[in-house]
């Protein structure tokens, strides 16, 4: 069965399109563990030829989010519970003194400029469209982040996030709960802008939980 897959945008490339495309559908559980995918039927979906979803499922491949498998196509690999564990405890062990140092940082009017990236995460979860929720909530945080000035702390996060695999965030949108969550994120911005680090600290460690329990449509860790 073709998964749902969000269309292509302005982005640099063709491969570079139908790899952001590919990587939030595998985050949000629309292409899932255990299914073969076909490059041919996926490239028909996006109106494009087999090529460039080859070379962005093997960008894919290199970042661990899919195997290739033989004469087939390619399949998404598996994350474990301890994994999903390991993978939360990096994340919290950087972006929760990440976001402290910026609001210590007094950098109000830079941190205010992402609120419309907050306001796209609630407008995606008040619509519910899944695949437009996790890439708005993945770019806000990479925005926020961002303005630490550590490209290497970014790239690595982004990495990290794409492989929590937030297969309970559709249950969610079913359920229309979607939205408190999605609010989290002015919540986060006003601490930050208003130079409360304990208030920041205690909202990303809250958000970040999200992952390893519901999100993940699994049992919180330990």
């Amino acid at each position: 069965m073709m998964p749902h897959l969000p269309s292509l945008g302005p982005r640099k490339s063709v491969r570079v399109q139908i790899a952001h495309a590919l990587r939030a559908s595998i985050v949000s559980g629309e292409m899932r563990s255990g299914v073969v995918y076909s490059a041919p039927a996926i490239a028909e979906r996006f109106g494009v030829s087999p090529t460039p979803v080859r070379e962005a499922m093997i960008d894919l491949a290199r970042e661990g989010l899919v195997e290739v498998v033989r004469n087939k196509g390619f399949r998404v690999t598996d994350l474990s519970d301890h994994e999903l564990d390991e993978i939360t405890d990096v994340r919290s062990l950087i972006e929760v003194p990440a976001a402290v140092r910026l609001a210590q940082a007094g950098r109000d009017a830079e941190v205010r400029a992402l609120r419309p990236l907050a306001e796209a995460i609630v407008t995606a979860a008040e619509r519910r469209d899944v695949v437009a929720y996790i890439d708005a909530d993945h770019r806000f945080h990479l925005a926020l982040l961002g303005l630490g000035g550590n490209a290497q702390l970014v790239r690595l996060v982004s990495e990290l996030r794409y492989k929590s695999r937030l297969y309970g965030v559709p249950r969610l949108a079913e359920r229309g709960e979607l939205e408190p969550s999605a609010r989290e994120h002015e919540d986060l911005i006003e601490a930050v802008a208003s130079g409360d680090a304990r208030g920041t600290e205690a909202l990303m460690r809250h958000h970040l939980r999200h992952v390893r329990g519901i999100w993940a449509d699994r049992p919180e860790g330990r």
